[in-house]
Order: C-alpha cells, then structure tokens, then sequence
C-alpha cells in the first residue's frame, strides 16, 4: 500500500502468515515468493499506521502545510522477505507503480515503521543503523536491541522483554512466589528473557528458578515435550512462567492435558497472553486462572469509522493490492478475472461495494488495541520530531555550523537526532519518549484469564506495571478481580522452602538452589527476627550453547547467621528477641545473703554482750589481768570486724568497693595488734618475775601497748590509702562467669595491694601465733597464751583456706567466702580468747578472786 507525500515512511507488517518460496534452480528468472494465509490483525495495524497519518496529515497544528505518505509492505512473517521488503524501502529500488495516471518511482523513505518481531527487528536494523535511518517497531520486546552500539537507529513503542521480566517479577514478589518454574521458546525472544530472569530474579536474590527449560519449535519431538511436562509434574513449584510463541504454548498444552497436569498457576508473557486458541473448554481446567503480561491497551477515536470507510476502489495502483486480498479473505469472494473454476464452483465474484458491517470480522474489533496503539504512538513519534525538525530557526540549529534541515534536503540521521528527543502525550493520557538505548517509557497491563459460570472465559484487566521518569516502577494490581483457579480461591504458595520462623536461621541444602534450606535453631545468646543478605555463587547455563559462569552476589532472603545480643542482654527462651541478662551479686535478699547478715549480726551482738560482761566485772581479777584495756580494743576491734561483712553483701557500689577491704585490713590488723600486744606482754610478765627480769617490763607499759597498737594498724592504714589512692577498688560487670548474667563484683584494682594487705595481717598473725606458741608452757597463773596460741592457729587455718577457696570461687560466691572467712576468723578469736573467761565469770564466779588465781599459780 501506498501514499504519496512530501516525506513518506514506510511501514513492516505481517500481512500473512505462510510464504512459499521459488525453485532457485538458476535455470530460470527466479520468481517473487508468494505469502498466502492473511492475518486480519496484521492488517488493522498497518490500515492503523495510515489512519494515523490521515489524521496527521488533517491537523493544522502539527506539521502544517506538510503531507505525509506512506508505503507499507508485507514481511510474510519471514525474516528474509522483511529484510528485502526494507531495503526497497530505503533504498528506493522498488518495481514502479502507478497513482492515478502518472507513472514515478517508489520514492525513499525517511523512516521505517516496524518490524513486528525481534528477530526480524534484529536484521533489519543492523543495516539501516549503518546509514542511521530511524526504525521504530511497534511489536519487537526482545532486549537485546537496547543495545545503542550494535542498534544506534532502533527505537520502539512496546516495552523491551528487559521490562517484561521486570514487571513479572514484581508479580512474583507481590505474591510471596520465590520459587518458579521457567518456559522458554529456542529464539532470541525466549533466551533473552531467560538471561533477564537469571539475573534480575535470581542473582539479585528475588527468588530461585526450579527448572529451566526450553521448548522444541514443532511438534516433532515428543519424548522431549513428555520430558519438559514431567519435570513439571514433580516440580514443588506451583507457578510456571511461560515466554514463548502462541505455536510453542498449544504444543505443550496438548502434552499438559495428556498428563494432566493441573494446579498450576501459569504467568503468560505478551505474546500468548490474548490467544484466543487457548480459551476453548478442555484447556479451562488447566489454564483459567492465568496472569498475563500484555501490552498497553489504548483508544483511539475515529479509528473504526476509517477502516470502515476502507474500500478496494481507493486503492487501485496495484493489480493485487494487500486491500484486495483482504476483501476476498474477508468476504469470500474474487476479484475479477477470477481463478479458473471459480465460477463454476459456485464461487462469488467481488464488487467492491460490500459492506464491512454486514460481516463478522476481527478487521472492525478495536474493543483491545494493544499492538495497534503502539503503531499509533510510533507514527506519531516520528512525526512529532519531523514538526521539531522544522520548526529549528537556522543559525540555531544542532547540526554543523548550527545549520538546519529543509523539507527539500531531509536526512534521515537528522531525524534520528530529534526523534532521540521527543516528547508528547497521547489523547489517551500516556506520555511517549524514548530513553539512550531507543526504549519508550515501559507501561504493561496485568491479564487474568476469568472462567465464567457459563463456560465462557474473559480476559480481565486487574492491574499495571510502569516506569515513571519520577517514580520508578510501580506495580498497581486489584487482587479481589483476580479470578484464581483453586480451591481456596486464594494465591497459591509457591516456596521451595517456608521462611524460617524467628529464632532459627538458614541452613543451605547442598547441591540445591539458595531457595532450599533447612531452619536450625539459634545458639544460645544469639537471635534471628529479620532478613539478612549473604552472598553466594551462581552458576548459569543458556539454551543449547553452553555458557557456564560463576559470579559472586547478595542474596536477600531469610537470617543466614544468627545475631549476637547485646553484651549486657541475653537471647529469649524463643531466640527472636534479646531480653537484659539476669544481675546476680550477694544480696540481702537471698537466703545465703539472709544467713551471712545474720550471723554478722549475731557475732555483733556477741561482742556486745560479752563487752558489756567485761565491763560490769572490770573490777575483778580475770578483766584486770593481763592488761584489761587491751580486752576491751581487742572487743570494740572485734565488733568492727564483724560489722566490716556487711560492706560484702548487697549491691556493689563505689564507696561500698572501696571501704569494704580497707575497712576489713584496719579492723583486723587492729584485732591482730592487740593479741600480739597481749602475747607479748605475757612473756615479758613471766621474764620479770624471775630475777633481774624486771627491766623488761619497762618497755611494756601502757602507753607503749597503745603506741605499739597504734602504730602497727596506722602501716596498715598506709596500705589500704596507697592502695586506694593508686589503683582504687572499683564495681564491675562481669559476664566472663555466666553467659546469660552479669554478675556485679568489686574488681580489686589493685592485686598487688590487696595481697601487700593480707600479707601484712598474716604476718602479725604469725608473729603473735610463734610468740603464743613460745609461751605455752608458762604457769597458769600468768598464762593468757594458751588461748592466744588456739585463737591464732584458728585465724590462721582460716585465712590459709581462704586463698584458694576464694581464688576459684565465682562472682558472688567470692564474696561469700570471704565473708565466710571473716566471721569464722572472728568467731574463733572472740570464742577462744572470750569464751573461757566469760565461763569464769558467769558460771564460776568463785575462781574470779586473785587468790583463786594465784593458787593456782602456787600449786602449778
């Protein structure tokens, strides 16, 4: 078909099905092919592209005092008749036709509408981009022809298979479905889309593909669509998605029924999402329910009004016209001469007054233009940047020396430059520009096959998905119009393994895709609430050429670690959430804390009662012997020691740690100075009573007992102060003894001053236990170091225990022990150096006297 014009662009359609081509014998001049089996839509999109210039050409505001023309063959869906078909375009070479009476040439065109498949787009463009004449198809997904280096004059209307993949994976996620199963047609269409699925669903870690699997071109090779059927058959995926031609889909569909194999959800790409040779009721059960990817439908007001007005007088420069053959096709009838026979068959002879409305035909249905809208929007691209072209004001212009273009001296690589920068907005609301690798703004429908009470199925809009220069891609869908074909009526799931619950992570399964995994409960201490990303490796084969890689991504899915809490929390009975970790120290509160107290308390009493007895008898001679002054400091001392636990038990705090040990270093060493006092004094009261002995007791008078007391607990002070003021006691946290508590301590700060403080308390302990010990066989009458040599052997066992008991002694029970240690040591002191004088003086009060005493002495 043909138009003349002042600029003319040319356009590819499929006009018919099949083509038959010449015996090649080279004995002959070869004949043209002959294409036969006319396709009704093919045609409605080219008669779309001429009514698009028709309308064009009757606005005033674009392209004023500008005629468009067009020429527009048939491709024959073959990819060589397409490729001469746009060569004649280009290059004018074309046998001459006749408009009204003048004879002229098919003129060049200054751009090329088409062509309806990849494959063909793929030829085709490849040489025009050479000269850099623009090729806009309406029809052609494939994404390799984003491609700017190989295709640098390809643009298109349709969203690329790139954008397809796209919008089904957002399908996928919007549903929860991460495990898939994926059918792909042997051509470009169905490999590239197969490579977009690898890696936008699998290696960006949206979700993994059970089995990937290529179906045969025809029906020829049964055993392999037996094979492809039984994979699916005892796949765990429940969602199969399907980019393949109308022809692949009814061979496999044919093999699914005979296996029946039902309780699919299918997701159709664009290119059988709208067959109508699947919608029949013996294909219902398996296929009702689908999702399908479909190209944009549109309106377009006035077009069924122009085909309408289509009739085979308008279009008499060529003998056979593509117009003719649609009026045979479509009313069953021949052109005269007609065909030998023709006639006598009974066959009915064209007049070219039919009317279209008289017949039921495909040609008139514009109730879902899809394809036809894109041709829309591709001629009016084209024209949009013819009008900017010439609109450009010369000396402004983008070309060299900031020239323009004429209508007399177009080119078609200046139309490239400002169709790459066109931007308009169809009647129907949506804006069209292409981006740097030639692709419109993407915008798909979302189909769903609804199965209708009375058989019949419908093909129902529940959504789109599309990229906005601003927002991004956005998937909008209306889940209740969705027609599901299970029982529950519901989505189904479709998970090679269910999301592990909150306290497990991921365990991969090895040798299975990174979707299989097993849920192992999490370590003590550790938690999994969340998702998480990890990185794994991939590997990736692609039809029949192999092309084997491996390739390091993040995967986002399920934890595949656990998370450690927190130091100061710990994990919850459930591993989902941490929660603080258990405070234990020596409290009040517990029944160890509750018996310590009390026997500190009880030791404090005690020394009180027996304080207030030596007090009430200071006059008698078992209180006044042996310097009844030092009994008393020796009890008050006691009495501090006792009290000195407390600062052990309850919560540490910075005051508590740091007078807690100094308290109990004075107090003991306090204690400890007045027994060695006492032992001293002993032997030097038994040295003077024995001749020429009684200088020694110049140097143990009573203030020498005090100054010698005094000094000796003022060293242990100056420890505990160079101890403090160097490396101070402090309260610590420490969770080294229990994982899920923190138990609060007093780090000593210092270990060298805690063990120069003991030492120093042993050290009188030992010096007063050999000074007793030296003395034991003095007579009774003078003799206290009995009692002083039992108390100190008790101190002694006490502290010598206490060394390692403490060291291995965790937390709280550390405390403990030296509490422990504390009262014992006290215990033995006060008992055995109180106790048998306290028998004396309560229960025997007649060897109270002086007399009683130094009888004793006597009769030793």
């Amino acid at each position: 078909m043909h138009k003349a014009g002042d600029v003319v662009f040319g356009g590819l359609f499929e006009i018919h099905f099949f083509s038959v081509f010449p015996d090649l014998s080279f004995t002959s001049e070869p004949q043209q092919p002959m294409c036969h089996g006319f396709d009704t839509p093919g045609f409605r999109n080219a008669m779309t592209m001429a009514f698009a210039i028709d309308e064009i050409n009757r606005n005033s505001n674009l392209l004023p005092n500008v005629t468009l023309g067009y020429s527009l063959y048939d491709n024959c869906f073959k990819v060589g008749i397409g490729f001469r078909a746009a060569l004649s375009l280009v290059s004018g070479q074309e046998e001459q036709f006749i408009p009204g009476e003048t004879c002229i040439g098919t003129p060049p065109v200054l751009a090329i509408l088409g062509d309806s498949s990849s494959t063909g787009s793929i030829s085709v463009s490849t040489v025009l981009g050479l000269y850099r004449v623009p090729m806009v198809s309406y029809f052609a997904t494939c994404s390799c022809l984003s491609d700017r280096q190989k295709y640098p004059s390809f643009f298109r209307t349709i969203p690329s298979d790139a954008f397809q993949v796209r919008a089904m994976i957002h399908i996928l996620n919007h549903f929860g479905w991460t495990w898939a199963g994926l059918l792909i047609s042997d051509d470009d269409y169905g490999l590239h889309a197969a490579r977009s699925f690898q890696s936008d669903f699998v290696q960006s870690g949206e979700g993994c593909l059970a089995y990937l699997e290529v179906l045969p071109w025809v029906n020829n090779n049964p055993s392999e669509l037996r094979r492809i059927v039984g994979v699916m058959k005892k796949s765990t995926a429940h969602v199969v998605i399907v980019f393949a031609s109308e022809n692949h889909m009814s061979n496999l569909m044919e093999e699914v029924v005979r296996q029946n194999v039902a309780g699919l959800q299918w997701i159709a790409s664009e290119a059988w999402t709208a067959a109508s040779i699947f919608k029949t009721p013996h294909l219902m059960p398996y296929l009702a329910g689908t999702l399908g990817i479909a190209v944009r439908r549109g309106e377009i007001p006035g077009l069924r009004e122009y085909l309408l007005k289509l009739s085979p007088d308008q279009h008499h420069n060529n003998s056979y016209s593509m117009v003719k053959q649609f009026w045979e096709y479509t009313f069953q009838c021949r052109f005269a001469p007609p065909p030998a026979g023709w006639v006598e068959a009974g066959g009915a002879l064209c007049t070219g007054q039919e009317d279209l409305e008289d017949v039921e035909t495909a040609y008139l249905d514009i109730s879902n233009l899809r394809p036809e809208y894109n041709v829309y929007k591709a001629v009016y691209a084209l024209a949009y940047a013819l009008d900017d072209m010439l609109q450009c004001e010369p000396g402004r212009g983008p070309f060299s020396g900031q020239s323009c273009s004429n209508l007399k001296g177009l080119e078609p690589w200046q139309l490239l430059y400002y169709l790459e920068k066109v931007n308009f907005t169809t009647s129907f609301g949506d804006q069209v520009s292409f981006d740097e690798n030639g692709d419109a703004l993407p915008i798909y429908d979302i189909m769903n096959w609804l199965w209708l009470p009375d058989g019949r199925i419908k093909l129902q809009n529940v959504g789109e998905v599309k990229k906005s220069t601003y927002k991004g891609e956005e998937l909008t869908i209306d889940e209740d119009k969705i027609f599901w074909n299970f029982e529950s009526k519901k989505p189904p799931r479709s998970v090679c393994s269910e999301s592990c619950p909150p306290g497990t992570r991921m365990a991969r399964k090895k040798g299975e895709p990174v979707c299989c995994f097993d849920c192992i409960p999490c370590s003590e201490g550790k938690i999994s609430n969340k998702t998480g990303w990890y990185s794994v490796k991939t590997t990736s084969v692609w039809g029949y050429h192999i092309n084997i890689y491996l390739k390091t991504v993040s995967v986002f899915l399920d934890s595949l670690e656990c998370t450690s809490c927190p130091e100061d929390f710990w994990s919850s009975p459930q591993r989902d959430h941490c929660v603080p970790k258990k405070t234990e120290f020596l409290s009040y509160n517990e029944p160890l804390g509750i018996c310590l107290t009390a026997t500190t308390l009880l030791g404090t009493c005690i020394c009180a009662v027996v304080l207030s007895i030596f007090i009430y008898h200071r006059g008698t001679p078992i209180v006044r012997a042996n310097n009844s002054e030092l009994s008393f400091q020796l009890l008050l001392s006691l009495k501090l020691c006792f009290l000195c636990s407390l600062l052990f038990i309850g919560r540490p705090r910075l005051w508590t740690c740091q007078l807690r040990h100094a308290a109990f270093g004075i107090s003991f060493v306090l204690c400890v100075s007045c027994i060695l006092v006492k032992t001293m004094v002993v032997l030097a009261v038994f040295k003077a009573s024995k001749p020429g002995g009684g200088a020694s007791l110049k140097w143990f008078g009573v203030l020498q007992q005090r100054g010698t007391v005094m000094v000796l607990t003022s060293i242990q002070a100056a420890i505990c102060t160079t101890w403090l003021v160097s490396a101070s006691p402090t309260p610590h946290k420490n969770t080294q003894y229990h994982n899920d508590k923190i138990v609060y301590e007093c780090a000593v700060g210092s270990t060298v001053g805690f063990a120069v403080l003991l030492g120093y308390i042993g050290l009188l302990a030992i010096l007063s236990f050999l000074i007793a010990f030296m003395a034991r066989n003095l007579p009774d009458s003078f003799n206290e170091a009995k009692l002083i040599n039992f108390s100190m052997l008790i101190f002694c066992a006490v502290w010598v225990a206490f060394v390692p008991a403490y060291i291995s002694s965790p937390g709280k029970y550390a405390d403990a022990v030296e509490v422990f240690a504390i009262l014992a040591s006290s215990f033995g002191l006060l008992v055995a150096l109180f106790g048998p004088k306290c028998y004396i003086i309560l229960l025997k009060p007649e060897r109270n006297t002086k007399k009683a005493i130094m009888g004793r002495g006597i009769e030793s």
